[in-house]
């Protein structure tokens, strides 16, 4: 095999695995991103600032570990303290999509 054709073959296989690569993110974890991650920050952790302007409790803590995942779809869904309702805004799939991403989270 020559030294352009191995090439080739290898940039190929490259670019098929990053296409492949990019559809592993979950619709949950795009709708987060896209909607949620502003406020709750990127790994569900806000920054600090945001968190004490605004109420924000990480995904890890323990009153948020607890939280069943009807009562997040509610929170989401109906929107709770300064949190904005995303009722209309989202779908119920989305929103259950999220949750379920959200509970992924440490």
């Amino acid at each position: 095999m020559t030294k352009t054709t191995r090439s080739l073959l290898v940039m190929a296989a490259a670019a098929l695995l990053a296409g492949t690569m990019s559809f592993a993110q979950s619709a949950g974890e795009a709708t987060y991103k896209a909607k949620c991650a502003s406020c709750h920050g990127a790994a569900g952790t806000p920054n600090p600032g945001m968190a004490k302007a605004m109420g924000i409790k990480p995904f890890s803590d323990p009153d948020v570990k607890k939280l069943t995942a009807a009562e997040m779809i509610t929170a989401t869904t109906d929107g709770k303290g300064k949190m904005p309702a995303f009722k209309g805004k989202l779908t119920d799939a989305e929103i259950k999509d999220v949750v379920s991403y959200l509970r992924t989270l440490k």
